[in-house]
């Protein structure tokens, strides 16, 4: 299942087992939605949903504490393709993941602070199965720094810079997050989308953050995009997979 075709994307961030989500990367703002996660993927592939988003949060506070055998039983139980991310720090981490059946893994932090392992990552398994998480906060000179380590750091680099720098080695899926947006339901950052699907075509680039309504996923069609990751909208039911799909597509 490629990811360049325009595609809503449901996303479940695990903590101990539980779905859960946190306000703007925040361990201590978490709102918890107690049902069992493949309760979740069951229903969303039920309405229609092509592809999932899956964070290990306890696995990306804490390396020992990983999730693995829960991921790997959802990733054996749901025929869905299923990308995965949260703290991954080695070789060993992608291995496990794509052995177990992840289509795809998503890198976050270790791509800015070790470049030069990760490039060679994307040698070694291809650009198609690897992710780059960019989570920016934008300051006041519209500068987007990467911010880093589970959004408590922000680095020295711009998203613009990373961007040019892994395009070397091939990259075509990124993952954005505007933090500013993300868990807060107050609408997504569409000037954002449409400046990096305008600055950079070649990418399948995958929005997050702040969707709250079929408006705002109408709003990104503005954007060229290739999907929109849909987290705490759904577990509230603001709309359905089935709903949020018709709005992106039929547009």
């Amino acid at each position: 299942m490629s990811i360049t075709k325009r595609l809503i994307i449901p996303a479940l961030d695990l903590i101990d087992g539980n779905v859960i989500r946190l306000h703007q990367g925040d361990y201590n703002q978490q709102r918890q939605y107690r049902d069992n996660p493949l309760d979740y993927l069951t229903t969303y592939q039920e309405q229609g949903a092509e592809y999932f988003h899956i964070v290990d949060l306890s696995g990306a506070k804490n390396p020992k504490l990983r999730q693995f055998s829960l991921i790997k039983t959802l990733l054996a139980s749901i025929a869905t393709p299923i990308q995965i991310g949260g703290g991954i720090r080695t070789q060993d981490d992608i291995e496990r993941l794509l052995n177990a059946g992840a289509n795809r893994v998503v890198i976050g932090s270790i791509a800015i602070t070790s470049p030069g392992k990760v490039k060679q990552w994307f040698k070694h398994y291809g650009a198609d199965k690897l992710v780059l998480a960019l989570d920016i906060r934008i300051d006041n000179n519209h500068n987007k720094y990467i911010a880093i380590h589970g959004w408590q750091e922000n680095s020295l680099s711009t998203l613009e810079q990373v961007i040019d720098d892994y395009l070397t080695v091939g990259l075509k899926h990124v993952l954005c997050t505007d933090i500013a947006k993300d868990g807060t339901l107050t609408g997504p950052n569409v000037n954002l989308y449409r400046e990096l699907s305008q600055q950079y075509p070649e990418i399948a680039l995958q929005a997050s953050g702040g969707i709250s309504s079929l408006d705002d996923i109408n709003a990104l069609t503005t954007a060229n995009i290739s999907g929109i990751i849909i987290g705490r909208a759904l577990l509230e039911k603001k709309f359905t997979v089935k709903e949020a799909i018709t709005c992106w597509q039929n547009v």
